[in-house]
């Protein structure tokens, strides 16, 4: 299944002991005031119409109740066929789905919300049955990952998948990609967003070019964790032109696992990474919480990560984003020493549209349903209650499920 931005201990225990300050304070993300600190994450959900991958009123109505958010990043969205790797998701690589996305952006728009999206291709962490004619995903090397895709069977049910071994990408191809993320940035502009993230986290096609553990080749994408990184900033480079650089997110996952994922130095690999980053002038670099890897009591790895994370801290100059494990008083702590600009919520947001609203008023949240995650219609979608919904003085447009 998709990882959905969902890590384990963003449970929602809210900390009471801890005043929300620091998290209410206004910030400057490149051109946008934002109003607070508490950022939605992008969330996997698999709701996209079909035929065509498209988004919808539904989603429309589901991003609109949580304009709220001071920036909700969307769902990771392919940048084209090839880098679909799970059943149900959104594209912006057809014109229909620039018009779908138009709905999403004015609904989050006439809420009053700031809206980027972030472009994806899963490279490996996908099925032929994904693909264009039924060949095979594609990779930087032909190495097959312990990971499964997340298809659609004969009788239109999700199921989970194993990956097959990826077809290695040649070098003639390499435009190609850049070019997919080029459209992708464009039908973004065209769909209304406010900016881009590109998705260079969690084990997708730009994160298997920079690790070791999946980047095998011999040629200038492979090798030195300069070449190995060729790609991501030809990517770069190519949404900054479409949208500058004041507009476009990036997100990364030092110590990620996820996926089949390794590297042989992460340190020396995102040290020359993020040293690079600085050169750009991005809105912000988005972080998975390298501490988010650790397996049961793994003391070693915890002191890694924190390392991890205190160079990322002291390297990057720009805005910080950290996503995964927070509720309100672990984001207020993170944030008041300095560890991070931004927190992104992931599983909170599922269950709770007026998430901010209820960390302000220390308000109880609602609980998610994780067999509701993946696929299916309104339930558990955009039926959870906000607390107007509670005390019955929401607008109708959010009660029944539409947006107008």
């Amino acid at each position: 299944m998709p990882e959905t931005e969902i890590a384990p201990g963003d449970a929602g225990q809210r900390d009471e002991q801890v005043p929300l300050r620091k998290l209410f304070q206004p910030v400057k993300v490149g051109p946008y005031d934002l109003r607070h600190r508490i950022v939605m994450a992008p969330l996997t959900r698999s709701r996209a119409s079909r035929p065509g991958n498209l988004p919808s009123q539904l989603n429309a109505c589901y991003y609109g109740q949580r304009a709220g958010a001071a920036l909700i990043i969307s769902e990771a969205t392919q940048v084209s066929m090839q880098g679909q790797g799970y059943a149900w998701t959104p594209g912006i690589h057809s014109r229909e789905q620039v018009e779908g996305w138009r709905l999403v952006a004015d609904a989050v728009h006439e809420a009053g919300g700031l809206m980027f999206m972030q472009l994806w291709h899963v490279g490996r962490i996908s099925h032929p049955s994904l693909q264009p004619d039924e060949m095979l995903p594609v990779a930087p090397s032909a190495v097959r990952p312990k990971a499964e895709a997340f298809i659609e069977n004969e009788r239109g049910e999700g199921v989970v998948a194993p990956c097959v071994t990826p077809r290695a990408l040649q070098i003639e191809e390499m435009p190609y990609l850049v070019r997919q993320y080029l459209r992708g940035a464009r039908n973004a502009k065209a769909a209304g967003m406010d900016g881009v993230e590109v998705h260079a986290a969690n084990g997708y096609l730009l994160d298997q070019f920079l690790l070791s553990g999946s980047n095998r080749r011999t040629d200038e994408y492979g090798g030195s964790s300069e070449r190995r990184a060729r790609l991501l900033f030809e990517v770069i480079e190519t949404v900054c032109e479409v949208w500058g650089p004041e507009k476009v997110g990036v997100r990364l996952s030092p110590l990620g696992a996820f996926n089949d994922m390794h590297d042989d130095d992460p340190e020396a690999l995102f040290t020359y990474v993020i040293e690079k980053l600085n050169r750009y002038g991005l809105a912000y670099l988005h972080i998975v919480n390298p501490a988010l890897a650790a397996t049961g009591e793994d003391l070693a790895f915890t002191e890694r990560a924190k390392r991890m994370s205190e160079m990322i801290r002291r390297t990057y100059r720009g805005v910080l984003m950290v996503a995964g494990g927070f509720d309100g008083g672990s984001a207020e702590r993170w944030l008041e020493d300095g560890n991070a600009d931004l927190i992104a919520f992931g599983r909170l947001f599922i269950a709770n549209p007026d998430l901010p609203e209820r960390l302000r008023l220390r308000a109880p949240l609602n609980s998610p349903d994780p067999s509701t995650f993946y696929g299916g219609g309104e339930r558990g979608y955009t039926d959870y209650p906000s607390l107007a919904q509670e005390r019955g003085d929401a607008p109708r447009s959010v009660i029944d499920g539409r947006w107008r």
